[in-house]
């Protein structure tokens, strides 16, 4: 473990990352993040709750309800991505859902909020929408601790005296833009509050509010396959360059991580150049669904109506082309085995255990929305991503298992 004054001192001389950010190799600060699929409501509908989350986030940015996060999409939640996060001194851990779509952290799910000498009452009301699910209760400032010894001080957090949808878990750790808490203190609707990222900016630990995340492909109902990297990147996650894209200026995308982004699969264009988001909180790659009906079309799928999946035979899958997201002068190869489903966790999804699910779904619109894609973890799990507010853009890079064959 690094002494809190010799790791501040070496992250202030190593961490400088601008306009092309250099890079941070082997950042202490990191926070392991454990992936988990949630089937304590029984069989998960993957394609449900993706595209509720989808609409949340779009009829979020369109309300302009101070610019409140979008869905967890909690009812039969497929998949959840954890971090253990200390609050108070001595510190409660706290298992909270890591989401890049919504930027209030708040704990109190299941695990009671416990004061301690740390904890102070701010007397705020604060309270967020997640479509199907919600939390509200009291702003308090507190001690924050993230993996080895990391902590905050005076951190916002909301502890909830109400919650709707989150089994299993105690809240939510949000990586999302600033001004996503925008409105969430009831009383004061165009006040921000300081998120989790932007407190270890502002108080020396970082230099830069930039967060990389990495995901690894896995075939476990649950494992520790992720990391977050506060404040620069971790270079034992990615290979070759971290290139960059800038942020969308199109609305509703750039509420959020939002970028702009083509798809061809092999040589054909799936979805011409538009935008969309990059978001932790959503498993499957939605695409607009006239992208969709060509990305079908180009496959050969037919649609599976117990997992409302598409499906593909075993000829069909060694016949697969890569699908190719291309963003700003790169392309990011998606290979055959990156577009499909695990098949070894098919029945938990409802599926079959011997069929083949391709991970690519409708976002339930058509394209000129604003928003007309989602890379979900499903993308994310093959390219490390790193998420520049700073700068404002995002990274993406290669990593070891672009190409993996383990689904």
């Amino acid at each position: 473990m690094f002494p809190a004054a010799s790791l501040l001192t070496t992250l202030l001389l190593a961490l400088s990352i601008a306009a092309s950010p250099v890079e941070v190799r082997n950042s202490p600060i990191t926070l392991p993040i454990a992936r988990r699929l949630n089937t304590s409501g029984g069989t998960i509908n993957l394609l449900q709750h993706d595209q509720s989350r989808a609409a949340a986030l779009k009829n979020a940015a369109a309300s302009n309800i101070g610019r409140r996060a979008g869905s967890i999409a909690v009812t039969n939640d497929a998949v959840t991505y954890i971090a253990a996060v200390g609050v108070g001194s001595p510190a409660t851990t706290y298992n909270l859902i890591v989401d890049t779509g919504s930027s209030n952290t708040w704990v109190g799910a299941t695990t009671p909020y416990a004061m301690t000498s740390t904890s102070v009452n701010t007397g705020q009301p604060v309270a967020v929408s997640y479509g199907s699910g919600s939390f509200s209760g009291t702003e308090y400032t507190d001690t924050v601790t993230l993996g080895s010894g990391l902590t905050i001080t005076q951190q916002s957090i909301g502890v909830a005296s109400r919650s709707t949808g989150f089994t299993g878990v105690d809240g939510i750790l949000g990586i999302g833009p600033l001004d996503l808490t925008e409105g969430t203190l009831t009383n004061s609707p165009t006040t921000t509050i300081p998120t989790v990222t932007q407190n270890l900016y502002t108080q020396g630990i970082i230099s830069q509010v930039v967060v990389g995340v990495s995901f690894e492909p896995t075939t476990s109902q649950t494992v520790t396959n992720g990391e977050l990297t506060f404040g620069g990147t971790d270079a034992t996650k990615y290979t070759g360059a971290i290139t960059y894209t800038p942020l969308t200026t199109t609305y509703p995308a750039s509420y959020y991580w939002g970028i702009n982004e083509s798809i061809t699969y092999g040589t054909k264009t799936i979805l011409s150049a538009t935008a969309g988001i990059v978001d932790t909180g959503t498993t499957l790659i939605l695409i607009a669904s006239n992208a969709f009906s060509t990305y079908q079309s180009a496959t050969g799928a037919t649609l599976d109506r117990r997992t409302g999946l598409l499906r593909i035979t075993s000829t069909q899958y060694s016949a697969l082309q890569n699908l190719n997201f291309n963003i700003g002068s790169n392309t990011y190869a998606l290979t055959p085995n990156g577009q499909i489903w695990p098949r070894a966790l098919n029945t938990y999804i409802g599926g079959t255990s011997t069929y083949i699910y391709l991970v690519v779904n409708s976002i339930g619109a058509p394209s000129g929305q604003g928003l007309d894609f989602i890379n979900g973890y499903t993308f994310l799990e093959r390219f490390y991503s790193v998420f520049d507010t700073t700068n404002s853009q995002v990274g993406f890079a290669t990593t070891a298992y672009t190409t993996a064959t383990t689904n």
